[in-house]
């Protein structure tokens, strides 16, 4: 896992500017803490952080050129297949001098080209080639878009990095950008189709980026078909899934760094250690204590341990003792509040001070639906299905005289659902409103919508597919995969999450709704491998995660430092929010003692723009 970086400045004559690419590199160094380098070619430059995983040695530095001096590699991420890469080029009379997955893929690309090389690389990865006699820049990002790549075109120049905070050492990036603002206060996090600049992009996953001549062209190499094969029964797909699963992890054991596993009291991360054990790998599980807590989950994760023999240690982190909320600005080169990730930072730094890999259990809910709202859509879906879509505008017509307070609430959500579909989901959230409804929105914001709002409303015939779709587009690319990336790399740890294996991903993408939601069990599939093979009280267990009170916190401990940062805030001085009105709604949430997400969103943007000193 590294940062990487890179420019080509077309809008003069001569070299570049020499301290824009280390000035990049700077902002990437928490990436990789372990090596730096640069190579210019004239107009062009690349620079890497490096997190040694592969071959420690100084074989595995990059900037990784060919022997020519023509072609030139960064890359941050893992190639779990590279060493069978290795053994068809060398059979191919292709020679190596290191042990790492980057010069596989210098020399994939030397020899089979760029299409070919993406075609046949397995992992998560973001990386840059450049090839000096075509005067071409390639960026290429994995399918699921797991490690991040971002870039900009302003005046000549193209630059690219890993993070944002980064890429705006490149002098490309524009001042903020409302709609990437507003996206922010509606979610929390910001996704793949904004940036909180202007003129910042970030390459989707599964994609080519093409650079050359002043022009940007992009294609797809790889999508999900979302067709569904109705033929595989419940059982066969639990086989295939443990088989797959296997192969998974497996893949990512292999590193030349000590290799740990996080291990909650859930079923996914359970799995992991499951397999680990299964296929004997030297690893250590690691649980996060938090005693007195009612997420505390060290004695179930214990039992898990030991049932399975692995090597286990409990990291005890305070659960009275609130997070320094600084550190998301820190750790996130965008506003980031979810608040989940506070917790997974200090984990991480926990955990790097005995290993330098982690596997984790993200990605399982995802593909395999384990979240609530699955099961919810489907049975929307279904009555939406078994109602004529005359009905089905009238009962849509009288839910909206319904309350959205109390449990009527909750009955008008779901009709929302069943016969609003998308539409129905986006408008049924909180966000942009309860800034409109309270006032908290300032000058520069007035009147500003989130178009996700305006989704048509029609009947919800297909709502868990159309849901899925959305979700892997906002949520998963814009928070979830962001959150492990942000807060493990923060304190140089590379996370492997074995759920986020493609040959996986699309064995459960294929399987049909009522199999992921067998008997509506969420993740039923993997529920029953945890049956089979860990116990069965685990695999009946509710979903829990990690609990991060900052919305009690911020009307109790973080009270006062809330207040504080509300005086002379940036937050009001640029327009973005009105600080009496967040004052407001913050004395009338101390009476039951909970704070609106809102409140929260606005004291991690303020601290993100102290952190950025706009």
């Amino acid at each position: 896992m590294c940062g990487i970086a890179g420019i080509i400045d077309d809008s003069k004559v001569g070299h570049l500017d020499p301290e824009t690419v280390p000035a990049m590199l700077r902002e990437l160094e928490r990436r990789g803490p372990d090596d730096e380098g640069t190579h210019s070619w004239g107009n062009v430059e690349l620079g890497h952080r490096r997190l040694s995983i592969f071959d420690l040695t100084e074989a595995g530095h990059q900037p990784m050129i060919s022997k020519s001096g023509r072609t030139g590699i960064v890359f941050n991420g893992a190639i779990y297949n590279f060493r069978e890469l290795k053994e068809m080029l060398s059979s191919e009379g292709v020679g190596f001098s290191s042990r790492t997955d980057t010069e596989v893929l210098l020399k994939g690309f030397e020899k089979w080209g760029i299409d070919k090389l993406v075609s046949r690389i397995e992992g998560m990865f973001a990386f840059a080639i450049w090839d000096d006699r075509a005067q071409r820049l390639f960026l290429v990002r994995d399918r699921l878009g797991v490690k991040p790549l971002v870039f900009a075109s302003t005046n000549g120049r193209f630059a690219f990095a890993s993070t944002v905070r980064a890429l705006r050492q490149s002098g490309c990036c524009g001042e903020i950008s409302t709609d990437g603002l507003v996206e922010y206060l509606e979610f929390g996090f910001i996704t793949d189709s904004n940036s909180i600049f202007k003129g910042v992009k970030k390459l989707e996953p599964a994609t080519i980026l093409e650079f050359s001549g002043g022009k940007v062209t992009t294609r797809k190499y790889w999508k999900l078909d979302h067709n569904h094969d109705s033929s595989i029964g419940f059982e066969e797909a639990v086989e295939e899934t443990e088989r797959l699963f296997l192969k998974a992890v497996e893949k990512r054991l292999f590193a030349d760094v000590p290799v740990g596993a996080l291990l909650s009291g859930g079923i996914d991360s359970s799995l992991v250690c499951w397999a680990v054990s299964e296929l004997g790998g030297d690893v250590t599980a690691f649980t996060v204590g938090v005693p007195g807590d009612e997420w505390d989950e060290t004695e179930a994760a214990a039992t898990t341990a030991k049932s399975l023999g692995i090597d286990h240690r409990i990291l005890e982190i305070s659960g009275a003792t609130p997070f320094d909320i600084g550190v998301l600005a820190n750790a996130y080169a965008e506003p980031f509040a979810c608040a989940s990730a506070l917790g997974l930072i200090d984990i991480s730094k926990e955990v790097r001070k005995h290993a330098t890999v982690l596997l984790t259990g993200d990605g399982g809910d995802d593909v395999f639906l384990g979240y609530p709202e699955h099961l919810h859509f489907l049975m929307a879906q279904t009555f939406a299905r078994a109602t004529p879509e005359l009905i089905g505008e009238g009962i849509r017509l009288l839910s909206k005289q319904l309350p959205s307070s109390g449990r009527i609430k909750r009955a008008k959500s779901w009709l929302s659902y069943a016969y609003g579909g998308l539409g129905g989901v986006t408008r049924a959230r909180d966000g942009m409103p309860v800034y409109e409804r309270e006032g908290l929105l300032g000058e520069t914001l007035q009147g500003a919508k989130f178009p996700d709002r305006d989704i048509p409303l029609k009947q919800g015939d297909d709502l868990l597919a159309e849901f899925l779709e959305y979700d892997l587009e906002t949520r998963f690319t814009g928070e979830y995969l962001p959150k492990v990336d942000g807060g493990t790399m923060h304190h140089a740890l590379e996370a492997r999450s074995p759920f986020l294996d493609t040959d996986l991903w699309e064995f459960a993408d294929s399987l049909p709704f009522k199999t992921r939601l067998h008997e509506r069990k969420l993740k039923a599939v993997l529920r029953e491998l945890v049956r089979k093979n860990i116990g069965p009280e685990l695999a009946a267990g509710a979903k829990k995660g990690f609990g991060v009170p900052v919305q009690r916190w911020l009307t109790n401990e973080w009270n006062g430092k809330f207040r504080e940062a509300m005086r002379d805030s940036r937050v009001e001085a640029l327009g973005f929010v009105n600080t009496v009105a967040v004052l407001n709604l913050l004395s009338k949430s101390e009476v039951n003692g909970w704070a609106p997400r809102q409140l929260w969103f606005v004291l991690v943007l303020e601290e993100w723009l102290r952190k950025e000193q706009l």
